[in-house]
């Protein structure tokens, strides 16, 4: 697990603690995964006006029509691809960069691919104010992967679709899981798809929400 190096204690330690212990009491098992969520700033991942909020179970708007997923979505989709011990993961969809952050404290590698240049530009930012080095990203349509660092042992999209693009499945390493939202947008389950050789096995979760996935990719 990587230390943050910046912004640790400029929000209240109580703040913290009360989200990771609902976040407990919600279903979220991974110690890991609860205890870089308590460390990680997310105050520093919205704008300033929202940082008083930053520590709610709840998504916040980061502009251009995108939102911070709620804590508790991102604790769930992390928990969920730590249990194949992923070295290297792909990210469909930067944002903030909080989701990024987090999986950068478990994993050795995160490639994340966002479609809004500025939200990735805000992001490349943001992991150097905290001392990432193991995080990349690429302004690009993230239906289509990121090929040229493939297979990876994960992938988790943070947009949500009517089906998992194809080229996501392709760039998937045996044994490996990918974790997506699929379905209309107000009727979209969090699924689960492991990949064994040539068969992909999916598992439809609980309801969530997300903004809508869009890229050029079937």
């Amino acid at each position: 697990m990587r230390p943050l190096h910046r912004g640790i204690g400029m929000t209240s330690q109580r703040t913290r603690d009360r989200l990771v212990q609902r976040l407990g009491e919600d279903g979220i098992k991974s110690r890991a995964v609860l205890e870089v969520i308590r460390g990680t700033p997310r105050h520093l991942f919205v704008d300033e006006a929202l940082a008083s909020r930053a520590y709610e179970d709840t998504a916040l708007p980061i502009g251009h029509g995108q939102t911070i997923s709620q804590p508790y979505v991102v604790a769930r989709m992390t928990e969920l691809l730590m249990e194949v011990s992923p070295a290297k993961v792909l990210e469909v969809g930067t944002g903030s960069g909080y989701q990024a952050a987090v999986l950068a404290q478990l994993v050795d590698k995160v490639f994340s691919t966002e479609r809004i240049e500025a939200l990735a530009t805000q992001a490349r930012q943001r992991f150097r104010r905290l001392g990432f080095r193991n995080i990349r990203v690429q302004h690009s349509d993230g239906t289509w992967g990121w090929p040229e660092h493939q297979p990876y042992d994960a992938i988790i999209v943070t947009a949500g679709g009517a089906e998992i693009p194809g080229a996501l499945l392709e760039q998937l390493a045996p044994g490996g899981r990918l974790v997506m939202p699929v379905g209309a947008r107000g009727l979209q389950r969090l699924t689960v798809v492991t990949r064994n050789g040539k068969l992909f096995e999916q598992v439809d979760l609980e309801p969530v929400m997300f903004v809508p996935l869009i890229g050029g990719a079937d």
